[in-house]
């Protein structure tokens, strides 16, 4: 009798919790510094769950260690919907790359939902003797060994977007890690390498300019802002998707009405006709959607990069 009245009052008191939500601030941890794509993001939807929930959403910087510190913090947060994990392609990496980390993704984070897709560019420099991917796949089998290409860091999606390029089309290309995606991409500039997977933030500017030349996209469609740029696959490169992500996840045992809450509210945030007008102007796909949808997408994305990650031999730095 008393195991029922105890479980009668939890489920009261998870009822009531729920219906008043949100009574306090609520706290959104960005896994990466200021001033990025996924903090601008975070914090433009902010500003529009504050108006439309009636209390402040903050944003937390957690960066480093690819976001591994900032999902702990959420992870051993408590499970009531005030902290929230600004996840993105990382929470599909890391497993695979990472012998030990300090939570159990698939178990300690429940989906709310996916925001935007985040397509790149394979580029080269404007010294690399190739105008499309099938002269630079050819220069890449006429001369082995002899083309570089970097990264933000080994296990980061620009290196296991490049190690899929070269996995589908057969091709031995170096890999040069850096410490970050702004010494990567200056490194391209300056030709120390001839080959980066970059974002379309910052890729697309240099090659507005002219500086290098842009050879594929790595979404499934052209690109609204560049559609002279082909897709991998249009471009040969069969099959070849690569996309980053980022979305929402709570600590699991975050009771679902309070989920459902924070999904609607998300999804009716990403419906701003401006919002939307500056996502797209940053390379963004807009997403949304059900918590359902977002679990499968993550789930095959962890599949997806587990077979590169186990291909490339990439270990973290």
């Amino acid at each position: 009798m008393k195991l029922f009245l105890s479980l009668c009052l939890f489920v009261i008191s998870i009822s009531l919790q729920a219906q008043t939500y949100p009574s306090k601030s609520i706290r959104i941890v960005v896994p990466f510094p200021p001033g990025g794509s996924a903090d601008l993001l975070a914090r433009a939807l902010g500003e529009k769950l504050t108006a439309s929930m009636g209390q402040p959403v903050l944003i937390d910087n957690k960066p480093g260690a690819g976001g591994i510190p900032g999902a702990e913090a959420v992870a051993k947060s408590t499970a009531d919907g005030y902290t929230l994990l600004f996840a993105n392609t990382n929470i599909a990496i890391n497993p695979s790359l990472y012998p030990k980390l300090p939570y159990d993704t698939a178990t300690t984070f429940t989906p709310v939902l996916l925001l935007a897709l985040v397509p790149s560019l394979i580029m080269v420099s404007e010294k690399t003797p190739a105008n499309n991917i099938q002269e630079l796949i050819a220069l890449a089998k006429a001369k082995p060994e002899t083309l570089n290409y970097a990264s933000a860091g080994s296990g980061t999606f620009p290196h296991l977007a490049i190690e899929l390029f070269k996995m589908q089309a057969g091709i031995s290309i170096t890999h040069i890690p850096y410490k970050g995606a702004a010494p990567a991409l200056n490194a391209l500039l300056t030709g120390e390498v001839q080959v980066l997977c970059n974002d379309m933030l910052t890729g697309s500017q240099h090659v507005k300019s002219g500086r290098l030349r842009a050879l594929g996209y790595t979404g499934s469609t052209r690109a609204p802002t560049l559609p002279q740029i082909p897709t991998m696959a249009e471009a040969g490169v069969k099959d070849y998707v690569a996309v980053g992500w980022q979305g929402i996840m709570v600590p699991t045992g975050t009771p679902k009405a309070i989920i459902d809450r924070l999904n609607a509210e998300f999804n009716k945030a990403l419906t701003d006709p401006t919002l939307r007008q500056n996502l797209s102007a940053q390379g963004l796909v807009i997403s949304g959607g059900t918590t359902q949808q977002f679990a499968e997408f993550i789930a095959q994305d962890t599949e997806r990069w587990r077979a590169v990650v186990k291909a490339s031999g990439a270990k973290p730095e």
